[in-house]
C-alpha cells in the first residue's frame, strides 16, 4: 500500500544536509582537522576543535584534548587533563589507558591513585588496549611495594608468551629497572630490530646498545635509517632528539670503549628544530657540554628560541648559567627569575632554588625556602638533591643541626650513587645519638616507602610509555 504520509518535509532535509555539510567545512568542529593540526604542531586549532567535539561528547576528542592538557607541563592542565581522562574512562578503553598512565606517573602520587591506575590499565587492557601492558609494567616495577602480590617478571614473561607486543618492551623496561641492561644488550637488540617498525622508541634503545659497544658502523646506519623515516613522516621528532642526545651521552661510550658523536647529533637537532622547539633547548645542552661546537652566542641565541617557545627547559638552563657564573656573568636574582619559571616542570630548577637558598646566594640564607625546594627535588628523583639536604641537617647553617633528617637523607644518597655520600653518611652516624637510631630507620624507611623504589628510573620508563600504537600521552 502507498504510504499517505506528506513528502514535503523531505524537500527540507536536503538542503538542511548540504548546509550542515558545508558549514562544517566552514566552522563545525572537525576531529580530522583537529588531528592534522596537532601532526603539524598547530596546538591552538587543534585543542578548540578538540575542545568543542569532547563538549558534545566525542570520548576520542576528550582524549585528543586531555593530551594536549598534558603535554602543557603546567601543574593545573595536569589536573585538568586528569579530570578530562575520567569523564572519557567509564566509555572509553583509550581513555581509561590514558587516565591510568596518568595516574601511574603522576607526582607524589597516592597509594590509592597507584591501585586506581592498576583498576584502570586492566581495565583498557581487557578491553582490546594493548597500550595498557607496557605503564602496567611500568607499575609494578616502580612501586612493589603497592602490589606485593605481583612478580613483575613472571608477569612479563606470561604477557610475552601470550603474544603481547607491548610485553617485549617491557622486558627492556625491566632490565633498566633492575640495572642489568649491559648484561642484555644482545636481547635488547634483538627484540628491538624485531619491534622497529612498530615500536619507533626502539630507534633509542639500538642507538643506546650501539654506543655502549662502540659499533658506530650500526650507529651510523641506524641514524641515517632514522632520518629517512623522520623525512617521510613516520616517526615524530622525539625520536631523532632521542637518539641525538644517545650519541652526545660520554656516559654511554664507557663499556666498549667507542666515541661521542656531538656532531651529528647538532645536524639532527638542527633538522628538527624549526618544528620541534624542544630541540632548541637540546641544541643550547649541546653547546653547554661540547663548547667547540658553538660559542656563548650561539647558545644564547638556542635559547631564545626555546624561551619564545615557552619551554620550561630554556628557562632551566639559563638560569643555570647564571647560577655558574661560568660562560655568563654569575647574576643570582636572574638566575633565580628564571628558574621559578622552570620550576613547575623541570626538577633540576629546584635543586638549583634551593642550594641558591641554602648558601645565601641572595643575600641571606633562607632556610625553609632552601627545605622545600631541596626536599621537592629529592623526592622528584634528583639525585644530588638529598645530598644537600644531609648537609643542610648536618651543617644546621640557617637552622638547628638535625642528626635524624641528616641520616635519613645521607643514606639515601649513598643509596643514589652520589660521590662523597658514604664518607658523609659515615659523619652523619657517628654524631646520631644512640636513643635515635630506632626513629632514624623507621624515617628512612617511610622516606623510601613515599618515593617508590625505583625512582632512578623514572624518567627512562616515562620515555617508553608513548608506545601504544597510537599518539603519546
Amino acid at each position: 500500500m502507498a504510504s499517505t504520509q506528506p513528502k514535503r518535509p523531505l524537500l527540507l532535509i536536503a538542503p538542511l544536509v548540504m548546509a550542515m555539510t558545508m558549514a562544517g567545512c566552514a566552522g563545525l568542529p572537525d576531529q580530522r582537522l583537529a588531528n592534522e593540526a596537532l601532526k603539524n604542531g598547530d596546538t591552538a586549532t587543534a585543542q578548540a576543535n578538540y575542545k568543542a567535539l569532547a563538549d558534545m561528547g566525542y570520548a576520542d576528542a576528550s582524549v585528543g584534548l586531555a593530551d594536549i592538557q598534558l603535554e602543557s607541563g603546567d601543574p593545573a592542565q595536569l589536573a585538568a587533563a586528569e579530570d578530562t581522562y575520567r569523564q572519557a574512562a567509564d566509555t572509553s578503553p583509550r581513555a581509561a589507558s590514558r587516565l591510568g598512565r596518568l595516574l601511574a606517573t603522576k607526582p607524589n602520587a597516592t597509594e590509592a591513585e597507584h591501585k586506581e591506575a592498576e583498576k584502570r590499565l586492566k581495565q583498557a587492557f581487557a578491553n582490546g588496549e594493548e597500550g595498557a601492558v607496557l605503564p602496567l609494567a611500568m607499575l609494578y616495577l616502580q612501586y612493589p611495594q603497592t602490589f606485593p602480590e605481583v612478580n613483575a617478571q613472571e608477569q612479563i614473561s606470561q604477557w610475552r608468551e601470550q603474544g603481547h607486543p607491548q610485553a617485549e618492551l617491557a622486558q627492556v623496561l625491566l632490565y633498566r629497572t633492575q640495572g642489568t641492561y649491559d648484561a642484555h644488550l644482545a636481547e635488547v637488540e634483538k627484540i628491538c630490530k624485531s619491534a622497529l617498525a612498530t615500536a619507533d622508541v626502539c630507534y633509542v634503545e639500538l642507538a643506546t646498545v650501539y654506543q655502549k659497544r662502540g659499533e658506530a658502523d650500526k650507529q651510523k646506519a641506524l641514524v641515517e635509517q632514522l632520518r629517512g623515516a623522520y623525512g617521510r613522516g613516520v616517526v615524530p621528532a622525539a625520536r631523532m632528539e632521542g637518539v641525538a642526545q644517545v650519541l652526545a651521552d660520554p656516559e654511554l661510550v664507557i663499556q666498549g670503549g667507542g666515541k661521542t658523536d656531538p656532531a651529528t647529533a647538532q645536524e639532527m637537532l638542527e633538522q628538527i628544530a624549526p618544528t620541534y622547539p624542544a630541540a632548541w633547548v637540546s641544541l643550547a645542552q649541546l653547546l653547554y657540554d661540547y663548547p667547540e661546537q658553538g660559542d656563548i652566542d650561539k647558545m644564547l641565541e638556542y635559547l631564545k628560541k626555546g624561551r619564545e617557545a615557552a619551554q620550561p627547559r630554556a628557562e632551566l638552563l639559563l638560569g643555570k648559567l647564571y647560577y655558574e657564573g661560568k660562560l655568563l656573568p654569575a647574576d643570582p636574582e636572574k638566575a633565580e627569575q628564571h628558574l621559578l619559571k622552570a620550576a613547575q616542570s623541570e626538577t633540576s630548577a629546584n635543586y638549583y632554588l634551593g642550594q641558591m637558598y641554602r648558601r645565601g646566594y641572595l643575600g641571606n640564607v633562607q632556610p625553609q625556602q632552601a627545605l622545600d625546594r631541596l626536599l621537592a627535588a629529592a623526592r622528584a628523583g634528583q639525585n644530588s638533591a638529598d645530598f644537600a639536604l644531609a648537609q643542610m641537617f648536618s651543617q644546621g647553617r640557617g637552622i638547628a643541626p638535625d642528626p635524624v633528617n641528616a641520616y635519613v637523607f645521607s643514606q639515601i644518597a649513598v643509596q643514589k650513587g652520589t660521590p662523597q655520600a658514604p664518607e658523609l653518611a659515615a659523619q652523619i652516624e657517628q654524631q646520631l645519638p644512640p636513643g635515635s637510631r630506632p626513629q632514624a630507620e623507621r624515617l628512612l624507611r617511610e622516606e623510601q616507602a613515599l618515593r617508590g623504589a625505583t625512582l632512578q628510573t623514572a624518567t627512562q620508563m616515562q620515555a617508553m610509555q608513548s608506545q601504544d600504537g597510537q599518539e603519546p600521552l
